[in-house]
């Protein structure tokens, strides 16, 4: 996570005790923007709009993957899907710090709880520190994602490399009993390792986007 991602979340006011003990999302979900004032993306040179149709056409490809993996998912399975946060869930780099909250990613979004309302488990595996575990899930609930569960590096994974970390975390959530049946991320360190059925890799543009 570079340090605009840092700067955003801590911008951020801390989650309700009820969004903690649930993970539910918000009532009323923060809007989507069609459109971004700025950020480091801005700064390099990406584009907004190419972007969008970029994360939509891998969303696009994700959505029937994910209705006939469900239509042939035997009783008793408990099928989760593994995503990571910033610019694979969040639009962190296409706004200013200053925005609060940041943005869903509309597609990611729309996949998520598509997925979450015919029983698939949401799992966020990030590399943000420990810290900003508060705030990352109110941020996260307040735009409308359901939050099964959130992995942040604690201490000693600060230093561990990040791929060898997030795939440390999608094996424990297979050891709780869950199928991954899909891990969404946008930089390779967030997809290597296995431990998951399919990857789906968004846009970073040659390592631009954290």
């Amino acid at each position: 996570m570079g340090i605009a991602a840092a700067a955003a979340v801590l911008s951020l006011a801390p989650a309700t005790a009820a969004d903690a003990a649930t993970g539910a999302p918000a009532q009323a979900p923060a809007a989507v923007t069609a459109w971004a004032p700025g950020g480091n993306a801005a700064i390099l040179g990406i584009d907004y709009a190419t972007w969008q149709r970029d994360v939509g056409a891998v969303m696009g490809a994700a959505r029937p993957y994910i209705e006939q993996r469900l239509a042939s998912s035997p009783a008793g399975e408990k099928p989760a899907i593994v995503l990571d946060i910033d610019n694979s869930s969040l639009e962190t780099d296409f706004h200013w710090f200053w925005t609060n909250p940041t943005p869903a990613i509309a597609p990611v979004l729309d996949l998520t709880r598509y997925a979450n309302a015919r029983g698939v488990a949401v799992f966020f595996v990030t590399a943000r520190p420990g810290i900003l575990y508060s705030l990352t899930e109110h941020n996260l609930t307040s735009v409308g994602y359901p939050v099964s569960g959130l992995y942040v590096r604690d201490l000693p994974n600060l230093f561990s490399e990040v791929s060898a970390y997030k795939t440390a975390k999608r094996t424990e959530i297979e050891n709780r009993g869950y199928t991954i049946i899909a891990n969404i991320g946008n930089n390779e360190s967030d997809l290597v390792g296995g431990h998951a059925e399919r990857t789906f890799k968004l846009p970073d543009y040659g390592g631009k986007l954290s």
